[in-house]
């Protein structure tokens, strides 16, 4: 498990690691959740980032017939 420091003025690094896996650059910005007992933080990737993504889905979808 990775672990980071908090410095002086609240700022956290993010290793190398973590970086390149999730090809986070710098300026780029994180989502932070907060939870009871933990925080989370978030890649915020542009809308155009996520064309194509649900290509192939099956969009054939029963309806009840009262929904034309």
């Amino acid at each position: 498990m990775l672990t980071v420091k908090v410095s002086s003025k609240y700022r956290v690094v993010l290793s190398k690691e973590v970086r390149e896996e999730l090809g986070i650059r710098p300026g780029q910005r994180l989502q932070v959740l907060h939870f009871p007992d933990r925080i989370e933080f978030v890649p915020v990737r542009e809308i155009k980032s996520t064309r194509g993504s649900l290509r192939g889905i099956e969009t054939d979808i029963r309806r009840e017939k009262d929904r034309a």
